[in-house]
């Protein structure tokens, strides 16, 4: 069982950064996959990005490639996501998330992912 918990969301101009982090519980921590989601107003949720159980690979959605870095501390159970270059498009509620089973291969689709976090908000003003 994963626990997950988000922070790091706020307010931000266009142009400006943010960095979240999605603190983890459970034991296997380290050996689970894990993503980042986001929902944009009105809007289902989507694919941001993901990384492997040991942090050397990593997978973005277009629109996010050399703006966004995805990353993990396994000593710290905790993944995190900087954004850089935020547009007013990047405003949503961010989720991170876990694949349910040890090792598993990398994965866009949001019924892979078993363990979500509450959510935390993003918003870039224009």
């Amino acid at each position: 069982q994963v626990q997950l918990v988000e922070s790091g969301g706020g307010l931000v101009q266009a142009g400006g950064s943010l960095r979240l982090s999605c603190a983890a519980s459970g034991r296997t921590f380290t050996r689970h996959v894990m993503g980042w989601f986001r929902q944009p107003p009105g809007k289902e949720r989507e694919f941001v990005a993901t990384i492997s159980w040991s942090g050397s690979i990593t997978f973005y959605v277009d629109s996010v490639k050399g703006r966004f870095t995805i990353s993990r501390d396994n000593a710290k159970n905790t993944m995190y996501l900087q954004m850089n270059s935020l547009k007013p498009e990047d405003t949503a509620v961010y989720y991170c998330a876990a694949r349910p089973g040890e090792r598993l291969s990398l994965s866009s689709r949001r019924d892979d992912y078993s363990y979500w976090g509450q959510g935390t908000q993003v918003t870039v003003s224009s």
